[in-house]
């Protein structure tokens, strides 16, 4: 048995990137700074590696999300991870490692005040808010307590 879930949080490196398929598929790039921390053996303090991680929404989701969203937004991630390979016209081989996004949770809000989750049935939501459809016109994420103090790094 294999799994294949990946829980990630961070910020949005850069505003994400909506496109379209030939046949009419939304696609949604944006990625994600995750720090690691280690102990630098020289001089023995803690500092902070960046990962940068891409990810990828498809379909109906992805044009709603694009409105939240935006470089330095603060997000957690759930989703799934994909490996592509490919080979340029140059003859070079490529390959790359990214995150299939089920869920998004927002942890800072546009202006930076009150963290917010965006509702819907592809997103987290917090279980008093009623769930709402995507057809419908997307409204201002209720607040959460999920605060910046509460990440454990």
């Amino acid at each position: 048995m294999s799994i294949n879930r990946v829980n990630i949080s961070g910020n949005l490196t850069r505003d994400p990137e909506l496109r379209m398929t030939g046949g009419g598929t939304q696609i949604l790039s944006f990625g994600v700074a995750v720090n690691d921390r280690r102990r630098n053996p020289q001089s023995g303090e803690w500092e902070d590696y960046p990962n940068f991680v891409d990810c990828v929404v498809f379909g109906a989701r992805a044009e709603p999300l694009s409105r939240f969203l935006a470089k330095g937004s603060k997000v957690a991630i759930e989703g799934k991870l994909r490996y592509s390979s490919w080979e340029t016209k140059e003859g070079q081989k490529r390959s790359k490692l990214e995150v299939i996004v089920d869920e998004v949770e927002f942890l800072s809000s546009r202006s930076g005040a009150a963290p917010v989750q965006q509702p819907g049935p592809a997103f987290s939501a917090p279980a008093a808010a009623p769930q709402q459809s995507y057809a419908q016109p997307v409204q201002t994420p209720p607040s959460t307590d999920v605060y910046d103090e509460d990440i454990p790094f």
